[in-house]
This record gives structure tokens, sequence and C-alpha cells, in this order.
């Protein structure tokens, strides 16, 4: 079996977040694989334990930095990992990396595909349905477990709803986003630390992957972010001791005068 695991660096969300010029200022900011692709990495592995011969590729695409979510993937035991690198995908929408990864997909050939739920920095958990729907293959979204026919020709998920869970059966191949409570990620050994060291990253570029650069930005994107600013900070809490109807009236009173909604 051929498993394709898309994987993603995001800031560290234990990071302090700063917004400069109306964007992330990430300069600095330590950076980790997306926690939601570290299921995913996860789940592939557990499948090549029970199928033997089960190939797994990692693919990512962002900046040169991306490689270390690459290593950290191989590290965990993943067999090889392609990066799609080129100045020339730079400041793509979801919509347009979905497109470039499903052309990545295509070109190494797959039977199953994991992406995280969603990535954590962002929050958008576009990509993986986007992906699917390039690819024309079915779509599972918040998996939280899997399961296969015996002869591995039917995918059986469980996946997340509202107040519940339920269970969905696709034929292979499809795409499954990975939820937390679908397994535990393993550590990597140091072992496979420094194996990861010595694979080789495949670099895909816009010409092995027929991209053309668009004329304009606003080809380039179908949503345009128009800026960014930190929530208001909120002011301290204030406890209001008494009777209930003392309460009562003091909660009143400050929502009338201070926070004026009443």
């Amino acid at each position: 079996m051929r498993i394709i695991v898309c994987v993603k660096q995001v800031i560290d969300t234990a990071a302090r977040i700063e917004i400069k010029d109306g964007k992330v200022d990430g300069a600095g900011l330590s950076r980790v694989l997306n926690p939601y692709d570290e299921f995913s990495i996860e789940e592939a592995l557990k499948i090549r334990e029970s199928k033997p011969g089960t190939k797994i590729t990692l693919v990512s695409l962002g900046p040169e930095s991306f490689s270390d979510a690459l290593r950290a993937g191989l590290a965990m035991g993943a067999d090889q990992a392609v990066h799609l690198l080129d100045p020339a995908f730079d400041g793509l929408d979801s919509l347009a990396v979905s497109r470039l990864l499903g052309k990545a997909v295509e070109f190494i050939g797959f039977d199953l595909i994991f992406c995280g739920r969603q990535a954590v920095d962002v929050d958008m958990a576009q990509l993986g349905p986007a992906l699917a729907v390039y690819l024309k293959i079915p779509c599972v979204t918040v998996v939280t477990g899997l399961e296969f026919s015996e002869n591995w020709s039917v995918a059986i998920a469980t996946r997340q709803i509202e107040g519940g869970s339920e269970i969905i059966e696709s034929p292979v191949p499809v795409l499954l986003t990975c939820q937390k409570g679908l397994n535990q990620p393993r550590l990597p050994s140091f072992k496979g630390i420094m194996a990861a060291k010595k694979k080789q990253i495949e670099i895909f570029d816009a010409d092995k992957l027929g991209f053309v650069t668009p004329v304009t930005t606003n080809e380039a994107s179908t949503a345009i972010s128009t800026g960014l600013e930190l929530p208001l900070s909120r002011n301290s809490v204030e406890i209001l001791d008494g009777s209930i109807n003392d309460s009562v009236a003091k909660l009143v009173k400050a929502l009338r005068e201070k926070e004026k909604v009443v």
C-alpha cells in the first residue's frame, strides 16, 4: 500500500505571538510539526505494521524551513519525504496549495492519503477536503478510529460529529483527516533521529509540477488577507460577594455602567 501523509510546520502554540504590519511576526519563534499531522503519521505507521510492504511518503509545501517538519516525520518512521519548494509557491492560499499537492501526490502515486484535521496556525481545515476534490476521491474528516476490510479495499472510519460519532465505509483510495483521539503518536527513537538525518528529501519545483506563476496576486489566491490584530485584552475578573439579591444588583450596575450593555 502507498500512503501519502501531508504535513506542515507551524509556530509552536506555546510561543508568544506578535503582529507586525498586519501579519504574524514569526521571527525567532520556535516551530514544530503540526500536532494533528502527528496523528496522521502514527496511523500510517500502524498500517505499515499490519500490512508489510507499505510505503509511507511525507509531502509538504512551504519554505526551506519546512524540511525540519519532514525530518521530524522521518524520525518517527516514515520511509521518504517530498518537499514542494520554489519561490513561485510563496503566498498561495489553501486552494492553490491543495491543487499543487494534488499534482505532487498524483506524480508519486497513492492508495491512501492522510492529513491532519487542520493546521493549528490558520485553523481553516480546508486543505484535506480540497485535495480530495482535486484528486476526485472520497474524503472522510475528523477521523477518530480506523479499520479496514480483510482485503484492504474498504476503509471503515469512525468520525467525530456533534454530540457523538458516526461510522463511514469508503472504498480505497480515500483521503482521511485525523483528529485527536485516533491514536497516541510515538516519540522518535534515537536510531530514528539519526536515520532521518541521512535520508534525502526530494525537491519538487514549479517545473516538475507544471506550475505557471500567476501574473497577479489575485490570480494566485482566491482569499486575500487584509490584516490581522490581536484580540482585545480582557479586564481582570471581579467576584461579587454578598447575598443573591445584592450580587444581582451589583451585576446589573456593572453591566450598565462599565460594559454599557444594559
